[in-house]
């Protein structure tokens, strides 16, 4: 039998191979903010919220909120179509649904950013619900995200489970009472995941939807 009624999963090095267009923009946000970049691994940005991200670098809320409207208004011209699913996305998703669990994204990207690119690359129609951060900072933690999807009525009395590829999604999962899945195909490592204690490990797609379904030992 399976162990959960719903799955959350993150977008970005979860469904989506997002990193060239998240990289790109953010090398272009910050050579017009003029902020030096050498020799930083922009890869550790893939995944958490922006503001955190530029709040590393700006101490100014103003300058935080301005790096953030300079992203989005770049990501949605070129950044947002320099994507794709990863191999065997697609028929997870299908697999899962087919199953009767209930699908949700739980993105830390905005809920109107990413509902085209799903749409774009062809999973919006296998989601019950697309579900990320605000526009604002009223939803704008992965624990916020995931409660926001856990207080949706098509997820009341379900056992949902979590599934991401970084620490912010394990922890947002801890935080909100979920179990998380972890995968090892994006961009998180073993060592970043571990520590939170996901209860399972997948290195595909396919692995994942198995592990799931009581396919694979």
């Amino acid at each position: 039998m399976l162990s959960y009624d719903a799955v959350l999963f993150d977008v970005d090095g979860t469904l989506l191979d997002s990193a060239p267009g998240i990289l790109f923009t953010l090398r272009e946000v910050f050579h017009t903010m003029g902020t030096d970049i050498t020799g930083v691994d922009l890869m550790r940005y893939v995944g958490p919220p922006l503001r955190k991200t530029f709040a590393e670098y700006y101490t100014d809320e103003a300058e935080i909120e301005r790096a953030t409207e300079l992203y989005r208004s770049s990501y949605a011209v070129r950044g947002c179509h320099m994507c794709k699913p990863y191999p065997g996305a697609a028929d997870m998703l299908r697999r899962l649904k087919a199953a009767g669990l209930t699908l949700c994204t739980a993105t830390s990207k905005p809920t109107q950013v990413v509902t085209p690119i799903l749409e774009e690359q062809g999973l919006a129609p296998l989601l019950d619900l697309i579900a990320g951060a605000s526009m604002d900072k009223s939803r704008d933690t992965k624990t916020q995200v995931v409660q926001y999807v856990l207080d949706q009525p098509l997820l009341q009395g379900k056992r949902a489970l979590m599934v991401g590829d970084r620490h912010d999604d394990m922890r947002g999962a801890a935080a909100c009472g979920l179990d998380a899945a972890a995968v090892l195909y994006g961009y998180g490592s073993r060592e970043e995941l571990a520590p939170f204690g996901p209860k399972l490990y997948a290195e595909s797609c396919q692995q994942l939807t198995d592990l799931l379904l009581g396919e694979s030992l």
